[in-house]
């Protein structure tokens, strides 16, 4: 299950959270729409169980996207105890898959 998030949301979940994964994204952001379903089914495979997975308005939330880094859309961080691990801006499910195994 992905959870849409703001910027105070989002600092609770990675406060509450050990194992955090968000999407960026901008309701203009064609690339964002297209890997919407993708990131959900990724959020309800099996293997990621315990892994909380967050949606962000990148254009609407300027503190989770200045604690993430982000410079273009659609855009991937992981957090690990509250701390960024690592941050793509991509449109590959494959690169995507890769970072969230890393939270494992």
């Amino acid at each position: 299950m992905v959870l849409k998030v703001n910027d105070i949301d989002f600092a609770e979940n990675l406060k509450q959270n050990e194992k955090v994964v968000v999407k960026f994204y901008a309701d203009w952001c064609g690339s964002c729409r297209l890997f919407a379903p993708k990131f959900t089914k990724l959020s309800n495979q099996e293997a990621y169980e315990g892994i909380t997975f967050l949606d962000v308005n990148a254009e609407e939330n300027p503190e989770a996207r200045k604690l993430a880094g982000v410079n273009n859309l659609p855009f991937f961080a992981t957090f690990k105890n509250g701390n960024l691990l690592k941050a793509d801006n991509t449109s590959k499910e494959e690169t995507v898959d890769a970072m969230i195994k890393e939270l494992l």
